[in-house]
């Protein structure tokens, strides 16, 4: 069930209803049937797969509270392995098993059947979740969750089971155990970030989708200018797609009086690759850091082995987006980047002063990076570099696609998205009254202007 869509609106409206009218110890399993609905309208059969997941990580996080010694580890060890092995299984296995096959060839060997199971939606995100439970019980920062029920919810709460943000126990399951009573100022603002998101997705990302997706799909017939275009189409493309969807779920969750984690904070005002991270996708981020870097060592070792650390986090990062090659080499181009600005720091190699550069290089970069993000292949990403770096044509030949005032009109809503987040960013007080006038014209700019061809967020996919 996608947000940007009727039956979504519907679904919400009976959802949020029905959670205010029933008595408040048993709202949880209101919202636990209606997070398994939702998840189940995707593909029923694959609820199997969470159920399974959520019964062993409640039992290993009652087995390592009650523990010590190497048994805790040992606990630990098995909740952590039946997770990563649901992923591996359903995530990796065509991947690793096509890999295989390639060299096996060489030598004439056996071949590794596929098993071409389609991934189970929002796999990564709630395993990532679920593993930070357990993680967080052996450390002794969270209690094991007794009720069954409660744990459930934590790991299939409908707004951000799918696509995050990832939250950590210790925010959510307090929030689950509490009766809310229903609050105007947190409901309004709840609809004005729900209909935020649903702006950036229909208004922005969708539409600016029309014209990335035709010339990523074929590169080869495209002139250098449609595809410098199309890339830095994309990188607000995907922001718009992924951060509507946050902004979304934190509001959707807000409505019922959960608070989520802010997902995003204007990351492509970033003056440096490491300030980027701190501000894209921050639920993920700050869980590789704190369950694989740190771990690692962090920045507590030798320069070398610091350095190190980062391509791993940067490599895992970039499988986790995708069983690909393409994801891989986004993430040590991304992990290489910061080694060399840690570097830059260490040689105390400063812009004083240029602020603006800092940023026009930064945001720049990281525009080059998504093309092996969004492109079809590794091969096609070259490509496109190539032809933007040694003279390609920059004639607009897209015209088949979009016309170039569509192309002004594109550049237009990207201005007023900058505008809008940068006054929402900065406005001392934006009252009750200015977020309802202002939710309104979001609801008539997507009805007037969305692209309602419910195209599903990038993010899914992961």
């Amino acid at each position: 069930m996608l947000f940007n869509s009727l039956l979504f609106l519907l679904f919400f409206l009976i959802v949020t209803i029905g959670y205010y009218l029933i008595p408040g110890k048993f709202r949880w399993v209101w919202l636990l049937l209606a997070s398994c609905y939702f998840y189940m309208y995707f593909k029923p059969v694959y609820v199997l797969i969470i159920f399974f997941t959520i019964v062993v990580d409640y039992i290993a996080g009652i087995l390592i509270e009650n523990a010590s010694g190497p048994k805790r580890r040992l606990f630990l060890i098995i909740s952590i392995a039946a997770n990563v092995g649901v992923l591996a299984f359903y995530k990796y296995f065509d991947f690793l098993a096509q890999n295989i096959n390639v060299l096996s060839a060489l030598v004439k060997g056996p071949q590794i059947p596929l098993i071409d199971i389609i991934l189970p939606i929002g796999l990564s995100f709630h395993t990532f979740q679920a593993m930070s439970y357990t993680i967080e019980v052996y450390r002794g920062n969270q209690k094991a969750e007794r009720h069954l029920g409660i744990y459930a919810l934590y790991v299939m709460f409908y707004p951000q089971m799918v696509a995050g943000p990832i939250e950590r126990p210790q925010h959510i399951l307090p929030q689950l155990h509490r009766t809310y009573q229903f609050e105007k100022g947190t409901f309004i603002t709840g609809i004005f970030l729900m209909l935020v998101g649903l702006f950036k997705k229909v208004v922005i990302a969708d539409r600016l989708g029309l014209y990335v997706d035709p010339v990523f799909s074929d590169p080869h017939h495209h002139s250098a200018l449609d595809l410098l275009f199309a890339t830095y189409f994309f990188a607000i493309q995907i922001y718009c797609d992924f951060s509507g969807y946050s902004d979304m779920a934190i509001g959707a969750a807000l409505t019922l009086g959960i608070q989520l984690m802010r997902n995003f904070n204007m990351p492509y005002l970033a003056k440096n690759i490491s300030e980027f991270w701190a501000r894209w996708h921050i639920s993920l981020s700050t869980w590789f850091r704190d369950y694989v870097y740190i771990p690692l060592g962090g920045s507590r070792v030798s320069f070398t082995i610091t350095c190190l650390n980062v391509l791993v986090v940067f490599m895992i990062s970039g499988l986790w987006h995708g069983a690909n090659w393409k994801y891989l080499v986004w993430g040590l181009i991304h992990g290489t980047l910061l080694i060399i600005y840690q570097l830059s720091k260490k040689l105390k190699i400063k812009l004083n002063g240029f602020v603006w550069l800092k940023w026009l290089i930064t945001f720049n970069l990281v525009c080059l990076t998504w093309i092996f993000f969004r492109a079809n292949s590794i091969t096609d990403a070259a490509y496109i570099l190539g032809k933007l770096f040694t003279g390609g044509s920059y004639t607009y030949t897209a015209g088949g696609i979009m016309q170039l005032r569509e192309v002004f009109y594109c550049a237009f809503i990207i201005l007023a998205l900058i505008i809008g987040e940068w006054y929402l960013r900065n406005s001392v007080e934006f009252s009750n009254r200015k977020k309802i006038a202002t939710a309104l014209a979001l609801g008539f700019a997507c009805y007037f202007l969305g692209i309602f061809n419910e195209a599903q967020f990038i993010y899914f996919q992961f």
